[in-house]
């Protein structure tokens, strides 16, 4: 418990006493939480801080975020709304990102408790097969052989496997066809009007989006419980399969918490990113979108050189944010 102070009333005239340091400190320790609690009056989709809260819009104008030097970036904090963007907001290509919205498709078809392994759902003989390709990313199923829909998800997420993901759309929709065109309604529905899916893996060039785009999906899916358990899942063991390591690298360091990796050659790297960081005491979710990186190079090139980016810029985000957010709650902030 902080102790009492109780200092001398001051004569006529007299200059108000400085603050004492612990009181000082509690002060602002307070007007932060007043600041973060009237932030959050808005539903977090938005983005948008809180307009009754005028000192939030402070918060990302006072930082030096380590933007990548090429591509496009976005972040945004939960409670504060966007950090900002970085780069022209042009669409372009995904790769296995798109897998966020898939994954984002079936969770909102078929919903699933949180710890719950959803419906049972058997392989079929085309995702048996495309498992040996050797142009694209796949994991081994078996034919004929029954999986829940959390063993699925978690396949197709962690490993990037393209056959999964085609799987996923065959039982949820029929084939992909009808299975984009769900994707593109959905995109449609959170405002995402610089996208374009054509696939249901990445895998198709013309699959094309945005940072900003990204981030309302990011958002968006990160409020399932469920799909935050998969994206955070370091690695997954399929039914007499082998153990499949996350692409995500950043996974589990510097408070990283998924999500989604993505590369090809017309798309470079890319890497959709959940990280936490306290504020005021209060944990917060920071979500970052970093696109196009060393396009036209080849995968291993692009991935790299995302995973350095989105590094620099989640380290950039924790070391400043708090400080900022004090800046903006204390006097004159």
């Amino acid at each position: 418990m902080f102790a009492v102070h109780r200092p001398t009333r001051p004569g006529p005239g007299a200059r108000p006493a400085a603050l004492p340091g612990r009181r000082r400190l509690l002060l602002v320790s307070l007007a932060v939480g007043a600041l973060l609690a009237g932030a959050c009056t808005r539903p977090a989709d938005e983005g948008l801080p809180d307009p009754g809260v005028p000192a939030v819009a402070s918060v990302a104008k006072s930082m030096d975020l380590a933007w990548p030097d090429e591509g496009q970036a976005s972040v945004a904090v939960e409670g504060i709304g966007s950090l900002g963007t970085k780069g022209r907001q042009t669409p372009v290509p995904i790769a296995s990102v798109t897998k966020v919205m898939t994954a984002y498709v079936i969770l909102k078809d078929h919903p699933m408790k949180d710890g719950g392994s959803g419906a049972s759902i058997v392989a079929d003989q085309q995702a048996a097969d495309e498992a040996f390709s050797s142009v694209e990313s796949a994991a081994p199923v078996l034919a004929g052989r029954s999986y829940t829909q959390r063993e699925l998800l978690e396949i197709m997420m962690v490993s990037s496997a393209n056959n999964v993901a085609r799987l996923l759309a065959r039982w949820d929709a029929g084939g992909q066809k009808a299975f984009v065109a769900k994707m593109n309604r959905t995109a449609a529905a959170l405002g995402m009007d610089r996208t374009t899916y054509t696939g249901v893996s990445g895998i198709e060039s013309d699959t094309r989006s945005t940072a900003a785009d990204q981030m309302k999906l990011a958002r968006a899916a990160m409020k399932d419980p469920a799909f935050r358990a998969i994206v955070a899942t370091p690695a997954v063991t399929p039914p007499g399969g082998v153990r499949l390591a996350n692409t995500n690298k950043l996974l589990g360091r510097d408070g990283v918490i998924g999500l989604k990796t993505g590369s090809s050659t017309p798309a470079g790297g890319n890497l959709v990113w959940a990280a936490t960081q306290k504020i005021g005491g209060t944990p917060r979710l920071v979500l970052g979108v970093v696109l196009g990186q060393r396009a036209g190079s080849v995968p291993v090139e692009g991935s790299a050189a995302a995973r350095d980016a989105s590094r620099a810029l989640i380290t950039s985000v924790r070391e400043g944010l708090p400080a900022a957010v004090t800046r903006a709650a204390g006097p004159g902030g």
